[in-house]
């Protein structure tokens, strides 16, 4: 695609190469995240450097901090917000059928007086992706597209002058991970030290939960099949993130190994939106890496069992589990509202 003629404000993010699945370095106390701004309102609310969300990453460290303080007060205080977005609209392109993400977003910006519109079909196919998104930026303050490939969304951040956020794509989940660490954060009250078991495929939700988690300073953990690995330069960017922050990266495919020590046990289905013709293989590879019972019993006594949803039960989840008051799938749920509001805050505000 060729370069813009005008100077957009995109910078350049990059992954390192693959390397050695390893992280090990002492914790310092000043890589620790700041406990929970419980009851004090931020004063001023700072706009994040990069300008889209397309990728973790994008995020440093300070800002995912700040975001999740953000997130918090919102949610303690929402009247406080309730006109912050006013006079402002986002567009909602989904490629991908969505429930929980759809909904958050247009609650989101209803609930601080703004508003949304919602496209849902293929992007850049009834017309080039480029004149799409620089129809868009005239129209609206904000784009929040759920796609296929990375590559869509980050196409339209390179043509449009509005913040881009990327509300799932096949390599990253970045909102639903915003969500998941305010949930371990509330329940725990603090995020560094903790250990997050992700058993499963190697999948975009492993992903950014990776990059995230050890961002934050806790130990990340997948247990998956022979062949599902995580991507190798996002393993590669994680070792990294996990060397600054003394976080514990491992990579296995014996479950036992994964959820010893674990605080948070995660999943999510075998067969992701685009891989419905390899569920039945899917199916039979994933058979013993089933959260049931017996395996989440071996992860710690006061461990909580999360999901993004939808959940397959049954499959890669016993209807058990998803039930037990350990359960936390519906504040995950919850929190997927207040995550993104800070983060549409952030970039539109």
């Amino acid at each position: 695609m060729p370069t813009p003629t005008v100077n957009l404000k995109k910078t350049e993010r990059l992954i390192g190469a693959p390397g050695r699945i390893a992280a090990v370095a002492p914790r310092a106390s000043d890589t620790e995240p700041r406990p929970p701004a419980r009851e004090e309102r931020p004063r001023r609310i700072r706009k994040l450097a990069a300008g889209d969300f397309l990728r973790d990453q994008d995020l440093t460290r300070d800002e995912l901090v700040s975001l999740l303080d953000l997130a918090d007060a919102v949610k303690r205080h929402p009247g406080d917000y309730a006109q912050a977005l006013a006079g402002k609209s986002i567009a909602l392109l989904f490629e991908k059928p969505s429930l929980r993400t759809r909904l958050t977003f247009e609650v989101a910006m209803k609930q601080m007086g703004g508003g949304s519109v919602f496209v849902e079909g293929p992007i850049g196919v009834r017309e080039p992706l480029k004149d799409v998104a620089r129809n868009l930026d005239r129209w609206v303050e904000g784009i929040v597209a759920r796609v296929f490939a990375q590559t869509t969304v980050e196409g339209l951040a390179e043509w449009s002058r509005v913040p881009v956020i990327n509300a799932l794509s096949d390599s990253y989940h970045p909102c639903q991970a915003l969500a998941d660490v305010e949930t371990i954060r509330e329940h725990f009250g603090q995020l560094a030290g903790l250990k997050l078991a992700f058993i499963g495929d190697g999948n975009n939700v492993a992903h950014s939960l990776m990059l995230t988690g050890l961002r934050l300073g806790m130990d990340f953990a997948i247990g998956c099949p022979d062949g599902y690995d995580p991507n190798p330069d996002v393993v590669a960017l994680a070792e990294s993130l996990a060397a600054e922050t003394g976080g514990k990266l491992e990579i296995t495919h014996d479950t036992a190994e994964a959820l010893d020590g674990a605080h948070v046990v995660y999943t999510d289905v075998w067969a992701s939106m685009g891989q419905e013709q390899e569920a039945v293989k899917r199916k039979k590879a994933f058979r013993a890496f089933q959260v049931s019972d017996a395996l989440f019993a071996k992860a710690r006594p006061d461990a909580v069992f999360m999901h993004c949803l939808p959940a397959r039960r049954g499959e890669e989840v016993s209807d058990g589990v998803m039930e037990s008051p350990r359960s936390v799938i519906f504040d995950q749920a919850e929190n997927r509202l207040h995550a993104q509001k800070a983060l549409l805050l952030m970039l539109v505000g």
